[in-house]
């Protein structure tokens, strides 16, 4: 059994990082209330956006624009967003496994001939996929300190330049999808090419009849662009809140087991107590014995 001194320094050692965790709860939960209150009010706005374009563009037979032309998929765009920090569970792990499943069931072939690029967004999957010589795009590690439309838009605006001049065919968004505090969903969204809606039950493409002014062309034209950097910027949002929402429960979930121990070490200090107590008195005991005898 190990004695009061060293139990002792565990104790208070299990006493700070129960505190910092605590403090680290609170910290995600406020960052949480307005990193959901962006992505609760940004995602009506870009879900109904992207799919009247999507309709549109389904019924538009030889528009000019770049973006809903179909190619076959020979060199891919991988846009990863995770978290600069960890301490959330499993957040960033599971974003990169599902771009690694995604990469080795969908596009193994253009891996193996170099032809699959990544943007991470984030320095959890940036230094992952670095340290792995994956052919890594930029470094986005500064983007939430302003995680802000304008600041996504760049980033935006280089992936659609670089679809329009032919260097990738096809761009696939990895990230964690917020439903609560204590549920991410994965998702995987293909963000270029813009591709069609289709009806879940019915199994059909919606067919959905809208007044349009000035014509479908001009409007497709305009607001594709626009729609594109909605939904990569409703992706960043809706990974912030998840990264939050992670965070705050793996903490809670911290200094829960920071408690457990706590009493387990307690316990375990009371009994060595006692039992250096109980030898100091079998001690004096014995020693008065001898004394008399």
């Amino acid at each position: 059994m190990a004695n009061l001194k060293e139990v002792r320094i565990r104790i208070a050692s299990v006493q700070s990082t129960q505190q910092i965790t605590k403090a680290m709860k609170m910290v995600s939960a406020a960052k949480l209330k307005r990193a959901t209150n962006a992505i609760i009010q940004l995602r009506p706005y870009a879900t109904k956006l992207k799919e009247i374009l999507a309709n549109l563009s389904a019924s538009l037979e030889g528009s000019s624009s770049p973006f809903i032309q179909v190619r076959e998929p020979n060199k891919v765009l991988v846009v990863v967003v995770s978290s600069n920090r960890g301490l959330a569970g499993a957040f960033n792990m599971n974003v990169i496994k599902a771009t690694n499943n995604l990469i080795a069931e969908k596009y193994s072939e253009q891996l193996k001939n170099g032809n699959v690029k990544i943007i991470a967004i984030g320095k959890k999957s940036q230094d992952f996929y670095e340290k792995r010589n994956y052919n890594t795009i930029g470094n986005n590690n500064e983007l939430y300190a302003a995680l802000t439309f304008e600041n996504v838009t760049k980033i935006t605006e280089s992936i659609m330049d670089g679809f329009v001049k032919g260097e990738f065919d096809e761009v696939q968004v990895v990230y964690n999808r917020f439903k609560n505090a204590a549920v991410q969903i994965v998702t995987t969204e293909q963000l270029l090419p813009l591709t069609k809606v289709v009806d879940a039950e019915a199994g059909k493409t919606s067919n959905v009849d809208y007044i349009l002014e000035p014509s479908k062309v001009e409007i497709v034209e305009q607001l594709i662009p626009k729609s594109i950097k909605i939904q990569l910027y409703k992706a960043i949002l809706d990974s912030h809140a998840s990264e939050h929402g992670a965070r705050m429960t793996s903490m809670d979930k911290a200094t829960e087991n920071a408690g457990d121990l706590l009493k387990a070490l307690k316990l375990s200090y009371n009994q060595a107590r006692q039992a250096a107590i109980t030898t100091e008195l079998t001690e004096i005991v014995s020693g008065a014995a001898a004394l008399n005898g």
